[in-house]
């Protein structure tokens, strides 16, 4: 059965936290306005993904060229052996000879990952995700670990939000033949990606550079003149017809789980953020790495009780049932078992309840 329904009534950071604790194999498709994506995952973590506005096969096909890796008559013959065989574009290269593993292998799970990325963007769309077999390229084996790729997508957008409205992943920029003015060896390299073709995601890839890095400097070149944005065309998103054992089960099926994910997710973020006065992405760079370690323990904690849970009727009397009793300090939790949910503290780095460094 399925699980279907709007963006906004369940956000992209739920499901994927949804699809990861269930350890979930099958395929989520997400349809927006300019896009239709699907993420593919094994096991609840992210394996492929596939956009039908930006065709991976002919994406991948494009960097590689531009890298100088392969010819144009190379990308010509791997795609219409590809149309004809059904191999995969890069296997096809490293059966070839002319493109290493390695960096199939870092391309793609670059893409991968701005993919899921620019996902975060999107305010309105669908969502429906199937649960079936989903096979795995033995040739080139990609598993990203969708938790770390939640916390980098939302650290990306936090960062991004300093230059919303002006940039996204899916911007395609071409020359303006701004005013000439000096340029630094970064902003040349940069534009020299830009050819009405590329979106900024693959001027990231092309370029070497940070996402962020990048798009601070096509900022700059887009308010100096010297490039201009192409607005994409929005696409006309076709009905697929797919064979369904059984109707699709509503959001409301899932409600008591959504409603654990979304106070995962709350006690993630509120608490440390609040206390600290930190952006996301300040306290991933800027806190300890074992505060962010005992924000993970208690998110697994509060999981393993609340499957404690569905499994007996009631919530363990004890943390050792569920195997944790102590923090990432060696300090004893504060739990709380109550009928409507459990409360996990830990006194934080100072060994001390009730003060700014607490974490549940």
């Amino acid at each position: 059965m399925a699980l279907e329904g709007s963006l906004l009534d369940f956000g992209l950071a739920d499901i994927l936290q949804l699809i990861y604790f269930q350890k979930k194999t099958g395929v989520l498709t997400l349809s927006g306005r300019v896009d239709r994506v699907s993420l593919f995952f094994s096991d609840g973590n992210i394996i492929a993904a596939e956009s039908r506005k930006r065709t991976e096969e002919n994406r991948l096909g494009r960097i590689l060229l531009k890298k100088g890796l392969i010819t144009e008559e190379d990308l010509g013959n791997a795609l219409e052996e590809q149309k004809a065989t059904g191999v995969k574009v890069g296997d096809i290269f490293m059966n070839r000879g002319l493109v290493g593993k390695e960096d199939i292998m870092a391309t793609v799970t670059t893409q991968i990952t701005e993919t899921v990325v620019q996902l975060f963007s999107w305010k309105e769309g669908t969502y429906e995700f199937q649960a079936q077999p989903v096979p795995i390229n033995k040739d080139v084996p990609i598993t990203l670990d969708t938790q770390h790729l939640l916390m980098d997508g939302l650290r990306i957008i936090d960062e991004w939000s300093l230059i919303e409205g002006k940039i996204t992943l899916d911007t395609i920029f071409r020359k303006a033949g701004g005013a000439d003015m000096p340029l630094t060896p970064d902003e040349e390299n940069v534009l020299r990606c830009v050819d009405g073709e590329n979106d900024v995601s693959t001027i990231i890839d092309l370029s070497g550079l940070g996402d962020f890095e990048v798009s601070k400097i096509l900022v700059s070149l887009l308010e100096r003149g010297i490039i201009e944005a192409a607005e994409p065309s929005p696409l006309a998103i076709e009905p697929e017809v797919l064979p369904v054992a059984a109707k699709g089960r509503s959001l409301m099926d899932f409600l008591p789980l959504a409603l654990f994910i979304f106070a995962v997710l709350i006690a993630i973020a509120t608490p440390v953020f609040r206390k600290s006065g930190s952006s996301f992405g300040n306290f991933l760079m800027g806190d300890s790495f074992k505060r962010l370690e005992q924000v993970r323990a208690i998110e697994a904690l509060r999981f393993r009780a609340e499957e404690y849970k569905y499994s007996t009727g009631s919530y363990p009397t004890d943390l050792r049932e569920i195997g944790g009793s102590t923090d990432v300090w060696g300090r004893p939790y504060v739990y709380v078992a109550e009928r409507d949910g459990v409360t996990i503290i830990s006194a934080g780095p100072d060994g001390r309840l009730d003060t700014a460094d607490d974490i549940y």
